[in-house]
């Protein structure tokens, strides 16, 4: 049975509609993503993936329409800007500041937290730990191999504390064996911090790897769905 969304602490989409014209991308989303847990949304190019990803946060541009509501912790954030929202974003690209260091550009995800300088320096010391890259904090992300950027990347966000996560083929850039140590750092990582997440890819691999349900785009637009 479906928590109440007044109660429920994850991600909940409650009849979720994106469409370009009267071409329907998606029709009639209902789901709840729990803390932890991990929904992959798999389709082809066009079929919507990326777009609904922007509905979620708030950053969805025209032609594209959308209808229905979107729940955090129980809060309806359909309505806010996208930077109070508070769910982080992970693309293909790393998308680190080339201008500062890696240690920087790990600070610069606690821009708003009030923490002191030393605290500041020390979530970051623990982060660059975690990601299996001690003594990193002052390379240049241009010195940084494809994988570390991406640990780095992930790291930056998770320090913001995202309420929920939007993964947008993350690992798809990646070679394989790259691929799959990178998706097992970030499934991990995931389960830890206990964010509700979803994530889009074309892989079929990295739905089985994220232990949760995979939605088909295609199915979106054929009928009426509900996933609890």
């Amino acid at each position: 049975m479906a928590k109440n969304s007044q109660h429920f602490k994850g991600l909940e989409l409650q009849g979720i509609s994106l469409a370009i014209g009267e071409h329907y991308l998606v029709q009639n989303l209902n789901l709840q993503v729990d803390c932890g847990e991990i929904t992959v949304f798999m389709g082809a190019s066009g079929s919507g993936k990326s777009s609904l990803l922007a509905y979620i946060c708030g950053a969805l541009e025209k032609p594209l329409q959308a209808s229905g509501q979107v729940f955090l912790n129980g809060e309806n954030i359909t309505q806010l800007p996208i930077h109070m929202r508070r769910i982080g974003l992970l693309f293909q690209e790393d998308l680190l500041f080339p201008h500062m260091s890696v240690g920087e550009n790990l600070a610069f995800a606690l821009r708003t937290a009030k923490y002191s300088r030393a605290r500041i320096k020390a979530e970051v010391i623990q982060a660059l730990q975690q990601a299996g890259l001690p003594d990193f904090a002052e390379r240049d992300p241009h010195s940084l191999s494809g994988g570390q950027k991406a640990r780095v990347s992930v790291m930056r966000c998770l320090l913001a504390q995202p309420r929920a996560l939007l993964l947008d083929e993350p690992f798809s850039r990646l070679d394989l064996p790259l691929r799959r140590s990178f998706r097992q750092f970030v499934f991990k990582k995931i389960l830890e911090k206990r964010v509700p997440t979803i994530l889009v890819t074309h892989d079929p691999a990295d739905a089985r790897a994220s232990g949760g349900k995979t939605i088909s785009m295609e199915r979106l637009i054929l009928s009426k769905f509900t996933s609890r």
